[in-house]
């Protein structure tokens, strides 16, 4: 099995080399800024032998060096100086656990406003989500935000864990007021409160994640760790054409060009020839490799690096789709969709053209027509060509992208059909794409 050197940052996209007789999830870490998702993380990895005492201990004596003595845990995962320096998530990292039942790739996503469009990313590949919400506040402006986008991004299943307990001396009227708020929150966009488990933990203790903590006898529920094994297995979409989004293109010395995402839907295989839109190029898969080992083949969920012989560094890039010659990603020339509004300080009308984050895609759209406002509730027309949309209001939309963009109806690739919009530093609306009028590509 050949090895290659990568001179990259592996942090970013590894994966995988994981026990075959497990399915594997990708699992999103999300919340507001400060609310301990890192150091859950890093808690976890710790419990399930990822890190070891010795480099926790570490950690920690870098930490209180620095005067950040609770974020050991934390640094487990946000390896990137400035993340150290500042003590917050910037980019997306990547680590695997086993659990009894799955082998996971933790995405840890994040909270701070200045990089919702990462946490997207990192939650669009995600199959699961743990949603930390601190016992000390509760929701915040960022919580509401990140529960909403996980939805649009597709993901269904979720723990809500409410952390920090260890700071409100494991009161169980402090859990029952967070857990209200959040039952709440989550209803409103679709989440059912009674499949959804509350646990409370404190992550930078221990409580409740892998061991049931004697700080709180009145909690009968499951660990957190116990919780991700309840977790369906999700789809497996190998039947569909091959759509994998890049994430980052590599030249790789004595190797060549090798582009890196996760298969969303198919299989990649070894000798496949395969088509790059919008680049427009193709070329032939040489090798395919997940976490420095060569596979014959990548199914959906998989995070992989492969080399394509035909194509050089700069054909392809971030935001690009690779699929089959014979059945190549789509290129919209436009396309309709049904849209969200969440927030916007003033009215969306036609002409405006904010950036949408579908996939690893981020495209300036204008909305070009309003053909249909609806009612959010039951689905039906309220209003013919409204003038504007505002916040709280859904309505059927005719986008048409600034610059070639790959996007496929959410009936058909749901993964590539669901899109974040973003503006002044928020995100205003989601949507799931209905229909596309492709562009023709020579």
């Amino acid at each position: 099995m050949r090895k290659y050197p990568y001179p990259f940052n592996e942090s970013k996209w590894r994966n995988i080399t994981m026990a075959a007789d497990k399915p594997h999830m990708n699992l999103a870490v999300i919340g507001h800024i400060d609310h301990g998702k890192s150091t859950t993380v890093g808690r976890i990895l710790f419990e399930t032998g990822v890190v070891a005492q010795h480099v926790l201990d570490s950690y920690k004596k870098e930490a209180e060096s620095k005067g950040k003595g609770s974020f050991e845990f934390a640094w487990v995962m946000d390896s990137l100086k400035e993340e150290r320096e500042r003590g917050i998530t910037i980019d997306i990292a990547h680590k695997k656990f086993e659990t009894p039942k799955y082998n996971f790739t933790v995405v840890d996503c994040p909270g701070h406003r200045d990089f919702v469009k990462n946490m997207i990313t990192g939650a669009s590949q995600a199959d699961a989500a743990i949603i930390v919400v601190s016992g000390t506040e509760g929701p915040m402006e960022q919580t509401k935000e990140h529960v909403f986008l996980s939805k649009t991004l597709g993901i269904n299943q979720i723990i809500v864990a409410i952390n920090k307990m260890d700071a409100v001396q494991y009161s169980e009227e402090k859990f029952n007021e967070a857990k209200e708020k959040m039952s709440k929150l989550i209803m409103s966009v679709g989440f059912k409160p009674s499949e959804t488990p509350f646990i409370p933990i404190s992550a930078f203790v221990g409580d409740n994640i892998k061991e049931a903590s004697a700080n709180t006898p009145w909690y009968k529920g499951t660990t957190l760790l116990a919780a991700l094994d309840n977790f369906k297995q999700p789809d497996m979409p190998t039947d569909k054409s091959l759509r994998l989004p890049i994430q980052d293109v590599y030249t790789i010395s004595g190797v060549g060009t090798v582009p890196v995402g996760r298969v969303e839907t198919g299989i990649l295989k070894k000798g496949q020839k395969v088509s790059f839109m919008p680049a427009n190029v193709t070329g032939e898969v040489k090798s395919i490799e997940m976490h420095h080992e060569e596979f014959p083949e990548a199914i959906p969920g998989d995070n992989v690096g492969f080399n394509v012989r035909g194509i050089a560094k700069n054909d392809v890039r971030r935001g690009d789709v690779c699929g089959p010659v014979e059945h190549p990603p789509t290129v919209a020339e436009e396309f309709t969709a049904q849209v969200v509004v969440l927030q916007h300080p003033s009215v969306l009308s036609v002409g405006y053209t904010p950036v949408f984050h579908c996939h690893t895609s981020q495209t300036a759209c204008m909305f070009t027509e309003l053909n249909k406002k609806l009612d959010p509730r039951s689905g039906q027309v309220k209003e013919e060509n409204p003038a504007f949309l505002k916040a709280g209001d859904a309505a059927i939309c005719t986008i048409t992208p600034t610059r070639p963009l790959v996007i496929e109806t959410a009936k058909e690739f749901p993964q590539l059909g669901r899109f974040a919009v973003r503006d002044m530093g928020m995100t205003v609306a989601a949507g799931l794409v209905l229909a596309i009028k492709a562009k023709q590509m020579r």
